[in-house]
């Protein structure tokens, strides 16, 4: 019997991507105003940041229903597939509790896994899963693997604006204010699932820094696990200028450094400019 993997657009793992690794791909919703799209189905990220510019008002997203997942259930359970589901993180969103909504309503077994993360972080655990069902894993195992190794995923980030934190209602004004004037760059990270604030930097340089220390603080990387990196926007300037700020994390290290852009759920709040990498901890 295989195995389906369903995964969500926060994952920012493209419909594309997903289907070309035989996976389900349930997108999320994002709304300018009384036009909704369907993140990754027809709203692709380039369209979202040039959409993101020209709105006066923060576009609102909203979480996968669990009909969207009993539809997706259906079709596996007709192909007689197991079923794996990796989530964003249930305490960002309702995600991973309409999954289990419709898993009860469904009175069989499938497996659930909340990645306790979003973005690059989400991604990357379900490359790893996709490692193990390769391998012949059967459901419930990767989700076991996946419930061990999650523990391991460090995200870190960082925002070139504090513009769309405040819209958000995740900084306040007069911190958002001065944040500018002193060109402060806040370093972000998910821990146990909530987006947390690691430092603050002054700057792109000393902000590449900072990340940089931080990797080395939370036990360096795993190179044998998967790495991402990715950048909001349509500009990857940001990105690059981090890359190129200390080679030796990559140089012979892996063959190509895997990029790819942050959405609609993320980048609403994070805006143009952001900067984000995940990877396993080598950290015991």
């Amino acid at each position: 019997m295989s195995v389906k993997i369903m995964i969500d657009s926060a994952s920012d793992m493209t419909k594309q991507e997903a289907e070309a690794s035989d996976l389900a791909f349930l997108p999320l919703k994002t709304a300018f105003g009384d036009t909704v799209y369907y993140d990754g189905v027809d709203l692709t990220h380039e369209q979202f940041y040039e959409l993101l510019a020209s709105s006066k008002q923060l576009p609102v997203t909203s979480q996968i229903t669990p009909y969207q997942y009993a539809k997706a259930y259906e079709d596996a359970f007709a192909k007689n597939e197991e079923i794996l589901v990796i989530a964003m993180s249930s305490k960002l969103s309702g995600t991973y509790q309409s999954a289990v909504m419709a898993a009860k309503e469904t009175g069989k077994k499938i497996a659930i896994v909340d990645s306790k993360n979003a973005t690059v972080g989400e991604q990357i655990l379900i490359k790893y899963a996709i490692r193990l069902r390769d391998e012949g894993m059967h459901a419930e195992e990767i989700a076991a693997k996946l419930e061990s190794a999650k523990k391991k995923i460090v995200l870190l980030a960082t925002v070139d604006t504090l513009e769309y934190l405040v819209k958000g209602g995740r900084l306040s004004r007069a911190a958002g204010a001065a944040g500018t004037m002193l060109k402060i760059k806040p370093i972000l990270g998910l821990e146990n699932g909530v987006i947390v604030t690691l430092g603050k930097a002054h700057g792109t340089k000393q902000s590449c820094s900072h990340l940089n220390q931080l990797i080395a603080e939370k036990g360096g990387i795993d190179y044998q696990m998967p790495i991402q990196l990715a950048y909001s926007g349509n500009d990857d300037s940001q990105l690059q200028a981090y890359i190129d700020s200390d080679q030796t994390l990559w140089r012979d290290r892996i063959k190509e450094i895997p990029i790819c852009t942050v959405g609609s759920t993320i980048g609403t709040h994070a805006g143009p400019g952001a900067i984000v990498m995940a990877f396993f901890s080598n950290q015991k």
